[in-house]
């Protein structure tokens, strides 16, 4: 584990002491997410049009040149996965009896700054926070939210709205992703008698008025590197298919160390009815 120093710097804060955006910020988001709906109607006529700029050009009475600044200049259709922004990214700090600050684990630090990376690069307003498991605490605005359902009150209350995936504590304390459909059951392969260094994890969309919020929840701390990788190489596709829906998944995967080497579906995307 390593100090969160989370109420230091610009990055990381506490998530009790986190407000509403700033104004400012909101703003700059909603001028960005008009910029993403501009490029998106540009690709969707240019697919209606035969796949020519120019004549997009002629359609929507500009030059081509502004069409090619407005393409390279806007963020891809697929930002619109994680909602409009600001987004927090939320991970859960642990209590250390003998300290009074929070720490977090090297597994949910390595997610965190991901998550953030790719949030910036889709030209989000993010930050990442720090929940404190002994509190309460619901997201205000867009977020992506990294936590179990034993590990704080929101991880539990998330998955709980999931008609789909759940997860389970069997006899012994051993932990399982659960089809709630079918009564499958998933386990670790860190719990078998020969562990490895793999794990599996749940993904799920939560998509509702005005806000989106992504959970992600290793059965342990390994398991959500897997998914927050899987979600960004595939961001593209999810948002394809689920663009306006709610919807949840798992997957596996191998480590060397923090790092994934492989990242597989366990259980495909089902949207929520």
């Amino acid at each position: 584990m390593r100090s969160s120093n989370a109420c230091a710097g610009s990055l990381t804060r506490c998530a009790e002491g986190a407000g509403r955006p700033s104004f400012l910020a909101t703003y700059q988001q909603r001028s960005v997410e008009l910029a993403r709906l501009r490029r998106a109607a540009i690709e969707e006529a240019r697919d209606q049009l035969g796949g020519s700029y120019t004549e997009v050009a002629k359609a929507f009475g500009l030059t081509k040149g502004r069409i090619t600044q407005i393409r390279n200049s806007a963020p891809p259709a697929h930002r619109a996965f994680f909602g409009v922004g600001p987004l927090d990214v939320a991970v859960v700090g642990r209590r250390i009896l003998e300290r009074e600050d929070m720490v977090i684990a090297a597994e949910d630090d390595a997610v965190g700054a991901h998550l953030i990376a790719e949030a910036e690069q889709l030209a989000f307003t993010a930050e990442r926070l720090v929940v404190d498991p002994r509190e309460e605490w619901a997201p205000t605005h867009d977020a992506i939210v990294v936590c179990g359902p034993a590990s704080a009150h929101i991880g539990n209350a998330l998955m709980s709205e999931d008609p789909v995936l759940g997860m389970t504590i069997a006899d012994g304390g051993r932990w399982y992703i659960v089809d709630k459909v079918t009564g499958e059951r998933f386990a670790s392969p860190m719990d078998d008698p020969e562990p490895r260094r793999a794990d599996i994890a749940y993904l799920a969309r939560h998509v509702r008025d005005g806000q989106v919020i992504t959970h992600i929840a290793g059965v342990h701390a390994l398991g959500s590197i897997g998914a927050a990788h899987y979600l960004t190489e595939h961001l593209a596709e999810l948002y394809a298919e689920h663009d306006s829906e709610s919807f949840s998944m798992a997957v596996t995967a191998e480590f060397d160390g923090l790092i994934p080497r492989s990242v597989d579906v366990l259980v495909p995307p089902r949207a929520w009815a």
